[in-house]
């Protein structure tokens, strides 16, 4: 039978715009399939997955469903594994799990011309900023600092950087020369760092941040009046989702199209486009 099903799932997830990223790519592809967002917390998450049948290609998982997805796969990647994050689900004889956001934050650097990193700063010690650092990383990184105040998590980070050879540190605001950072990474909720925007001068490297509404945020509006390169968190949006397209259908993601339609709902949204 074929494959016609995939969705988001998570909660909150009514706002999600992969339906539209998801949808676009499947109309370029000339694909018959369907793409919906899905109320599904952590509790409900093993029904909803007991009770598909043949007809699904596989999901995407936001938040809270990243972690607890583990238990459902039969396999994994190389990224889920070092993140403890899943964000991608792939049906079929058996269910295999992906990590996309690594990538996608690879490509929206590299498509704002950072595709050689030295240095990074990751503002933030959640399942994003692990991410992050594999990002920094996999584009030759060797030293990347992490502002946050999670002690757990931010063990956790120096515990990935570990294993993946990377000089790590936790460090503070004043010391982490976040200026002169080849990429800085906003992983942060909406409104923590509008006070250090203040201290935005003059960078010298990119800065990506992942909240994208409202976008410029004041950070990004700082840097960029300042003389340096943003990019919004909708472009690893955009990339990320790209990834699970080629991972469900087999197909390279047509990410021009793609990109046209998001544009396109974010007008509708009264938000910025990329």
């Amino acid at each position: 039978m074929l494959l016609v099903r995939a969705a988001v799932l998570g909660s909150p997830v009514s706002h999600s715009l992969s339906p539209v990223l998801h949808n676009a790519a499947y109309a370029a592809l000339n694909l018959d399939h369907s793409y919906s967002a899905i109320e599904t917390t952590e509790t409900e998450l093993g029904t909803f997955l007991s009770s598909i049948d043949d007809d699904w290609l596989g999901v995407s998982l936001t938040m809270p469903l990243k972690e607890v997805a583990f238990k459902f796969a039969d396999s994994c990647d190389d990224l889920a594994k070092l993140t403890g994050a899943i964000n991608t689900l792939v049906f079929g004889l058996k269910t295999r799990a992906f990590n996309t956001d690594v990538l996608g934050i690879i490509d929206a650097l590299t498509e704002a011309g950072k595709d050689q990193v030295a240095t990074g700063v990751i503002f933030g010690s959640g399942a994003t900023a692990r991410s992050s650092l594999l990002a920094l990383h996999r584009l030759g990184a060797n030293q990347v600092s992490c502002v946050a105040r999670n002690q757990s998590d931010i063990e956790r980070l120096a515990g990935i950087a570990n294993e993946v050879g990377i000089e790590f540190k936790s460090a503070e605001l004043r010391n982490c020369n976040w200026m002169s950072s080849d990429v800085v990474i906003n992983t942060t909720p909406v409104g923590v760092l509008d006070e250090i925007a203040r201290e935005v001068y003059a960078p010298a490297g990119v800065l990506l941040d992942v909240v994208y509404d409202p976008w410029p945020t004041q950070l990004a509006a700082s840097w960029a009046i300042t003389g340096g390169t943003i990019v919004s968190g909708l472009s690893m949006l955009l990339h990320q989702a790209g990834h699970q397209v080629a991972l469900m259908t087999g197909q390279p993601a047509p990410i021009a199209h793609m990109r046209e339609a998001l544009n396109a709902e974010l007008l509708t949204r009264g938000l910025s486009t990329i």
